[in-house]
């Protein structure tokens, strides 16, 4: 069987399918990129959630941040320590070792090294350690 155009009807039928195949897979890309587009919709909404936590996590942090910095200023006050020995202070507790705090402050290191036993017999502390202990032991119990 013959159709007027001289092709054969296997020849009509192999197109056929073919064609029918193609429309099947354009028709299946089709879903699977609107899955695809719902997939990154709820997880870029997904992200925008967590970039909030994040956020008002990383201002919770600086609010502690800020009231922790006040209550070791406040207990720098109770044992009167200069200014000098507050700013030697806050580097012991940030971990500087002398030598780097004498860097930093632009001062010989036997100078920081005073300043340190000052700031010991004034918290009645026996320390670096002691020191540093005194304003970490209230968070860990």
């Amino acid at each position: 069987m013959h159709i007027e155009l001289g092709v054969p009807l296997w020849h009509i039928l192999e197109e056929s399918v073919i064609v029918l195949l193609s429309a099947t897979g354009v028709v299946y890309l089709i879903y699977e990129i609107r899955q695809r587009s719902k997939q990154l919709t709820h997880l870029a909404e997904t992200l925008s959630e967590s970039n909030r936590h994040i956020e008002n996590i990383t201002e919770k942090m600086k609010l502690a941040r800020k009231q922790y910095s006040q209550v070791i200023h406040q207990q720098f006050d109770e044992w009167q320590l200069t200014k000098g020995e507050q700013q030697v202070g806050l580097l012991l507790l940030k971990g500087l070792s002398f030598k780097e705090i004498a860097v930093v402050r632009e001062t010989k290191e036997k100078t920081v090294r005073q300043q340190a036993s000052t700031i010991y017999a004034k918290s009645k502390l026996d320390g670096r350690h002691e020191f540093s202990a005194w304003f970490l032991e209230d968070f860990l119990s």
